[in-house]
């Protein structure tokens, strides 16, 4: 533990320093090589799986069964519907049968659902039968979008006042898209279904993301802000510095946020089988990983990138020394 303090005290200090700005390009490479790689495979196996409440369908659900077997439930639904029929069995909460196919006609389903009783061995009643309709999920997936349009344009417009300037703004959002599409890229090459429950997983890092970047963002403007009066150090080596500065709080600070949700995604798919729990705690652990990651190696290169352009005394929000203050004489004082 000492170590890791003492590390921290020395990035802190300046005694030592990573440079992050100096190697952005890498950092850049790193990440649309993992983007690329995630949706190249996404592609390969032919694009994201979407649950039932998307696509829509009928379910059915069988309990209390001495049997939990996948293949008994896909046998009995090719018999009862035919070969063409598409099932999909889960085991959930490890004692309950789930069976979702494509949707099915009131005769269908009423066969279906007798048929997986005689299959399990129980009575019709421990069979449930449910349907989902495609225009439910459609809903859901425009409301999603529209929230997160109103509340990429909100965090815009805030963070430009708040930092006074739009390109803090704008190194911001890129981070959290790049996050998004990360999490997103995961569950497209892993093959996972994307449900309800990993769309709200999918939102809920935004906030987790944005939080770190704000944190080293003020960093940022208070060694920016000093730079170009009190120090010698350049704009970028003031942003690297920042970095540097708050890299063992953003590491700490994702480790505590990351363990917690890593027990709960355990949990949830491990040992309950609880599919709502594991959709939501996957998409939030690995968006942490990549929001700690955008906003050490993309967020703040990206701001330090986007103000090159600018003079040094600009870049701090000053005049040069010598417009500040003239005596009568027009001399500088």
């Amino acid at each position: 533990m000492s170590s890791i303090t003492q590390f921290g005290n020395r990035l802190y200090t300046g005694e030592r320093s990573i440079n992050f700005i100096g190697r952005r390009v890498l950092w850049y490479i790193i990440s649309s090589a993992a983007i690329l790689l995630a949706v190249g495979i996404t592609t390969l196996r032919g694009g994201f799986t979407f649950g039932i409440e998307f696509r829509g369908g009928s379910e059915f659900q069988v309990t209390n069964s001495a049997s939990t077997s996948i293949q008994t439930a896909e046998e009995t639904v090719h018999s009862s519907v035919g070969t063409d029929a598409a099932a999909k069995v889960s085991i959930v909460g490890g004692s309950t049968v789930r069976v979702q196919t494509d949707q099915l006609t009131t005769e269908q389903s009423d066969g279906l659902r007798a048929d997986l009783a005689d299959a399990y061995g129980v009575s019709i009643d421990e069979v449930t039968q449910s349907f989902i309709g495609a225009t439910w999920g459609a809903d859901i997936t425009s409301q999603a979008l529209r929230a997160l349009l109103i509340f990429l344009v909100l965090v815009s417009v805030v963070m430009s006042a708040y930092f006074r300037t739009w390109k803090m703004s704008v190194a911001a959002i890129v981070a959290v898209v790049h996050d998004l599409v990360i999490t997103a890229a995961v569950y497209g090459a892993l093959g996972l279904e994307v449900t309800p429950a990993a769309v709200i997983g999918l939102l809920t890092i935004l906030g987790y993301s944005l939080y770190d970047t704000v944190v080293v963002f003020d960093k940022i403007r208070e060694n920016t802000a000093i730079a170009y009066d009190e120090s010698n150090r350049t704009f970028a080596q003031s942003v690297n510095l920042a970095v540097n500065q708050t890299l063992v709080r953003s590491i700490n600070t994702s480790v505590v946020a990351a363990l917690p949700v890593a027990s709960i995604l355990f949990i949830g798919s491990m040992l309950l089988g609880a599919g709502t729990l594991r959709d939501i705690a996957l998409a939030l652990f690995v968006g942490i990983l990549s929001g700690a990651y955008s906003t050490i190696f993309i967020a703040a290169p990206l701001y330090a990138q986007l103000r090159e352009g600018e003079s040094e005394s600009a870049k701090q929000g000053k005049p040069k020394r010598e417009e500040i203050v003239r005596n009568s004489s027009g001399a500088v004082r």
